[in-house]
């Protein structure tokens, strides 16, 4: 058994970036920080309000993800004391469960010595998701396209995406398995077509930098846009007027509820400023892109 008392660090993400369905990853920097020590049994204790509802026993995502991955290689985890911090808004569409999922992963590697490669972590995320855009993204850092057939998992990854984040977040969460049950079961061949297309350029143009491309692609999406923007107020002018004020393109932050707009580097302060002011039901959070995926210190 590893030596306990270490922290792992692991950022937030967006997901999709619109047409990017389940495969597309963008880590952000905020942060869930985990201090892990050896203790009788499991404990989890969160700081700061927000979170205080979530599981503190073996229920716990995080418990519950080291325990997955101690049995999937046959080894017994000892229980520990985590103690979160976390500046990531819970249910608010940025990764809160992959989250979770990545700093179990990190915790269980490092407590049991399994030395796993980044593949086999995303792998691992990837299987208690049930897809790999966020968890891969929180994982690696940077941005991350990755394809998961539930057994099988390849991922591409862009370290440093030069670009400036703006969040808009709503006061209400939305549960993940709610905003999917928002999803047709199926689309028309040609529909599908249309999105696959509007990805594979989206993705082309973020490896080359070309944002302009990627930001008018994101507002292609026909995979989850349609369905889900009636949660947010203001949906169309919200874009309009971020395409007014300067930015590339905005679409919505993974499952939702948040949106996220992507702008130059450098220019976040002053086109959140005036979002913030437009749109006051939301809370208008700037952000960089995370280089550094989960750490253990």
């Amino acid at each position: 058994m590893g030596e306990a008392n270490f922290s792992v660090v692991v950022p937030a993400t967006t997901a999709n970036l619109g047409p990017g369905f389940d495969s597309i990853g963008l880590a952000l920097a905020l942060y869930m920080t985990v201090d892990v020590k050896l203790a009788e049994e499991w404990f989890v204790q969160y700081e700061g309000e927000e979170y205080q509802g979530l599981a503190s026993g073996e229920d716990n995502l995080i418990v519950t993800t080291i325990q997955y991955v101690a049995k999937r290689y046959n080894r017994v985890v000892t229980p520990q004391q985590l103690v979160v911090r976390s500046d990531i808004p819970l249910g608010k569409g940025l990764g809160s469960s992959a989250t979770a999922i990545a700093g179990g992963i990190e915790i269980a590697n490092q407590l049991l010595k399994l030395s796993l490669s980044s593949k086999d972590k995303v792998l691992i995320g990837s299987e208690l998701e049930g897809h790999a855009d966020n968890v891969s993204a929180a994982l690696l850092g940077g941005v991350t396209i990755s394809y998961f057939d539930g057994g099988e998992i390849d991922v591409i990854h862009l370290p440093e995406p030069q670009i400036g984040v703006i969040i808009l977040v709503p006061p209400k969460a939305l549960p993940t398995k709610e905003s999917r049950g928002l999803l047709p079961g199926e689309l028309p061949h040609a529909v599908a077509i249309s999105g696959s297309a509007a990805s594979s350029v989206m993705t082309a143009a973020i490896a080359q930098g070309d944002w302009e491309t990627a930001g008018k692609m994101m507002e292609k999406d026909i995979f989850h846009e349609p369905y889900r923007k009636p949660l947010f107020p203001d949906f169309e002018k919200i874009r309009s007027t971020s395409r007014d004020y300067g930015a590339y393109g905005m679409t919505i932050s993974g499952a939702g509820p948040s949106l996220f707009i992507a702008v130059k580097q450098g220019e976040e302060a002053g086109v959140a400023s005036k979002l913030a002011a437009e749109f006051p039901y939301y809370d208008c959070l700037t952000i960089k892109p995370s280089i550094a995926g989960a750490i253990v210190r």
